[in-house]
């Protein structure tokens, strides 16, 4: 796997978009992604370049 570097939450909105998830609600600044199949919810903080530890963790959940 490449090495990860942070992004902005619109790309990595992006990202999870084209793997099939869609947005479910958004309380405040964080927007929450499902997706059928996969037991947890992805949450996006909406502001800034998301930190490594985020993308990695919603990567992890989301299982891509």
């Amino acid at each position: 796997m490449p090495r990860l570097t942070p992004v902005s939450w619109q790309t990595l909105e992006n990202v999870f978009l084209a793997a099939g998830f869609r947005l479910a609600r958004q309380q405040g600044s964080h927007r929450v992604y499902v997706k059928a199949g996969v037991l947890r919810p992805i949450v996006i903080p909406a502001h800034g370049d998301i930190p490594i530890s985020i993308i990695r963790n919603n990567l992890r959940t989301a299982g891509i």
